[in-house]
């Protein structure tokens, strides 16, 4: 969420800002509500300073004034009910347009519809040459009985997998050096609820936008995450902290949901798009501070890329364009994992800046040197997402005769296993 002060300040960079990201905002409407607003609560104070002056007259009034203040007192009461039901209506919409405002980028995120328009920024490692007919990953987890959809789908619908033997100890093997890194640079382990209040989305930025992909438990009116940075943002929901405790590193591993909504049909062989998947997130709580905030976002980036340089995959850093940047980040870095069944550079991490837009939603603030309050800046990156990680590890360390390499960094994590064999 944006400061209303700011909206009004910068309106047409704000509506430019939500154009270039593809978000459909009337910024226009909204001022117009927020105008509205803000004389009807002046109108509603004005009425009931009035209603109190007249309660406290009317037992010092005489006879022949106190009908007279009786009768205005009355009007007043209907007047201000009218004036109080006028600003709920505008309230109520005016709050879902404050929700709905994206974030204005910075100045160097390149303006683009989607993934072509990102601006690569560095490379890692060369996609490998093989001396042989490559394979994709499901077949590869077929031949080598790590990876079964075939049974998965048969009792949990579309987009199941299961990883068995080998397969369930190289995620296990990957998310436990990821958090191992993690911990060793100063992050606090963090286990949590991925079953949720409708606020904590609203309050982490998933919601409005991502309500279609995500899962309700309409018994309950509970919301299952599609990652754990609503968990662990939500940690901090209305509390005032400390500046001593700034910045606040945390990391939490858990099982993620999501119904990918509007991609029916898209990335069904193997295991890129699924429902329910795991994944190792990191998020800091800051102060308001942007030239901090930059060194921290380097921090979290580098964390995902020594991940990556550990695992020896080839990849690419860059700077996500307007088009692919969410609603509430301000900056975004893309690592790109080559996928020889792609043939390409594919999304596996996602570092984000997002200044006080999730702050201000979960009401997460700081008591400065001076006394103040105010609004904690937020970050957050994938350290690792499984089983999409699973498709460059397997893919890009085949061997001829359907073997997998298992890199040095997570040999340790596989009980000395070197190569998964047929």
């Amino acid at each position: 969420m944006l400061d209303i002060d700011y909206i009004r300040e910068h309106a047409d960079q704000v509506q430019r800002a939500a154009e270039h990201k593809n978000f459909d905002i009337d910024v226009d409407r909204l001022l117009e509500l927020d105008e509205r607003r803000r004389t009807l609560i002046h109108e509603s104070e004005t009425i009931r300073e009035r209603r109190n002056e007249i309660a406290d007259a009317i037992p010092q009034a005489s006879d022949e004034e106190r009908p007279d203040l009786i009768e205005e007192g009355r009007d007043l009461k209907e007047e201000v009910a009218e004036v109080e039901s006028e600003l709920k209506d505008i309230q109520e919409e005016y709050r879902e347009l404050m929700l709905a405002v994206p974030s204005v980028p910075l100045d160097e995120v390149p303006v683009g519809d989607d993934e072509p328009d990102n601006e690569v920024v560095r490379t890692y490692g060369e996609p490998p040459d093989f001396d042989f007919e490559p394979r994709d990953h499901e077949e590869l987890g077929e031949l080598l009985d790590i990876i079964d959809k075939e049974r998965a789908i048969k009792f949990a619908g579309s987009r199941a997998y299961l990883l068995k033997g080998a397969g369930a100890m190289l995620e296990q093997a990957v998310c436990r050096l990821a958090m191992d890194m993690l911990v060793d640079d100063g992050f606090e382990p963090v286990s949590g609820p991925v079953i949720v209040n409708e606020s904590a989305l609203k309050g982490s930025g998933w919601f409005p936008y991502g309500r279609e992909d995500s899962y309700h438990i309409e018994r309950d009116d509970k919301w299952l995450v599609g990652t754990s940075e609503v968990t662990l943002v939500s940690t901090r929901a209305d509390e005032i902290i400390d500046r001593d405790e700034l910045p606040i590193t945390m990391a939490a591993e858990s099982s993620c949901f999501r119904r990918e909504a509007g991609s029916a049909g898209a990335d069904t062989r193997g295991v890129y798009r699924v429902h329910q998947f795991k994944k190792v997130e990191q998020v800091i709580i800051a102060e308001d501070d942007a030239e901090a905030s930059r060194e921290l976002h380097r921090r979290l980036l580098g964390n995902a890329e020594d991940l990556m340089q550990a695992l020896e995959l080839p990849h690419r850093v860059a700077i996500a364009c307007t088009g692919e940047t969410g609603q509430g980040q301000v900056l975004k870095n893309e690592i790109e994992t080559w996928m020889p069944s792609r043939d390409n550079y594919c999304e596996t991490h996602s570092c984000s800046s997002l200044y006080d837009f999730q702050a201000r939603r979960s009401n997460i603030r700081f008591r400065g040197d001076d006394g103040d309050t105010r609004y904690c800046y937020t970050l957050n990156n994938t350290m690792v997402a499984s089983p999409r990680i699973l498709i460059p590890l397997i893919e890009n360390n085949q061997n001829a005769d359907g073997s997998i390499s298992i890199p040095d960094a997570l040999q340790p994590y596989m009980y000395g296993k070197e190569v998964i064999e047929p």
